[in-house]
């Protein structure tokens, strides 16, 4: 059911019917007590909630009331009758003026978020429930909750039997780290259609990130801004899992945080014997990254996530205790999952989210 402030002409009829019941009991109690002055909230209030023409129609009925309760109360023509309503045309004026204004501003956000969200779905494309054998969902929270974008990526490829996942955080923040994180997705998705084997499509990966940031910055005419968009980096993790059958699961760890295996309730964390150097730092270790394989088992699921939910934190200063949480959802299905991991990271934070959360969860459904 919509709540009652989702219904301008309802808040715009009541503030229109403030001013008359006012009216009516400063009819019916002593003189002594005037409630004309209050009539004033009226066409403020209106400013705060309805169109320039809901303040309209609330001033339309407020100046005859206050014109009526000075004529009930014997002050009108008195000096402070004129006072009282020269200060309410001078309200009323100003109530118009920031209703208009407030509206123009909505709207102006509105058409940002709408830019926002297709911005959202242009980089962050929605993955496909099911390959093959794996059930698979993700959730993606900007902190930034106007621009609903940040510098959080995810994305899937399906590459002839083995499915590639990546996920990633983008150094830095705001619009830059949007566009950092534009150019991995777009290096991501040329890379897997060579569909070569994992080493070889990170190290492409790698190599058109940086192209991709060169050419970027080349056009610019700062050097030191030139300098440091050159440095900007992604901590990564990029997995290949078979899309069918029990075959090995590789993963490279670009500095990433550890993605987490539940498996029969109980939770185990992959860290990898060594980390890649992040996305865009490549060039400081000159050696392939390391490739590791996992063990993801049938009625397994893998939950892969940013910084942005184990950093998150309590008004105790407390990190989110994600892994200690899991087990009580071990039998959700991913969606599930990442529905009450969501929920739960909500109610703990309580308030909002300090950086961007992003998480895939993949389910792997047992044979039948």
């Amino acid at each position: 059911m919509a709540s009652t402030w989702e219904h301008p002409r309802l808040i715009t009829a009541g503030l229109m019917s403030l001013p008359v019941a006012l009216l009516v009991v400063d009819q019916l109690v002593s003189r002594s007590i005037r409630l004309g002055p209050l009539m004033v909230g009226a066409p403020a209030l209106a400013a705060v909630f309805c169109t320039p023409l809901g303040v309209v129609a609330v001033i339309a009925i407020a100046i005859p009331c206050v014109v009526l309760a000075a004529a009930g109360n014997l002050a009108l023509g008195t000096a402070n009758f004129w006072v009282q309503l020269t200060a309410l045309v001078l309200i009323c004026m100003g109530a118009v003026g920031a209703s208009w204004i407030r509206e123009r501003r909505e709207d102006e956000l509105a058409r940002t978020r709408a830019v926002a969200e297709v911005t959202q779905r242009v980089l962050l494309k929605p993955l496909p429930p099911r390959i093959g054998d794996l059930a698979l969902a993700s959730v993606y929270l900007a902190a930034n909750e106007d621009a609903a974008v940040g510098g959080d990526l995810y994305a899937v490829a399906d590459v002839g039997g083995r499915v590639r996942i990546l996920i990633g955080d983008a150094h830095g923040k705001g619009l830059a780290a949007v566009e950092t994180a534009s150019y991995v997705l777009s290096a991501f998705r040329r890379s897997v259609r060579q569909r070569g084997p994992l080493h070889a499509m990170v190290t492409d990966l790698e190599e058109d990130f940086r192209e991709d940031l060169r050419d970027a910055t080349a056009a610019q005419q700062d050097p030191m801004s030139t300098s440091l968009a050159l440095e900007e980096f992604v901590t990564a993790m990029v997995l290949e899992v078979p899309e069918k059958g029990e075959g090995p699961t590789f993963m490279i760890n670009f500095g990433h945080p550890s993605p987490l295996l539940i498996d029969r309730g109980q939770v185990t964390v992959l860290d990898p014997t060594s980390y890649a150097p992040p996305l865009g730092l490549g060039d400081l270790d000159h050696a392939h990254p390391p490739v590791e394989t996992v063990d993801f088992p049938p009625g397994a699921t893998l939950l892969l996530y940013t910084d942005g939910v184990v950093e998150a934190r309590n008004r105790a200063g407390d990190f989110y205790p994600l892994a200690d949480r899991l087990p009580g959802w071990a039998g959700l299905e991913p969606e599930e999952l990442l529905s009450a991991i969501h929920s739960d990271l909500r109610r703990y934070v309580g308030r909002g989210l300090s950086d961007d959360v992003t998480m895939v969860a993949l389910h792997r459904t047992r044979p039948s």
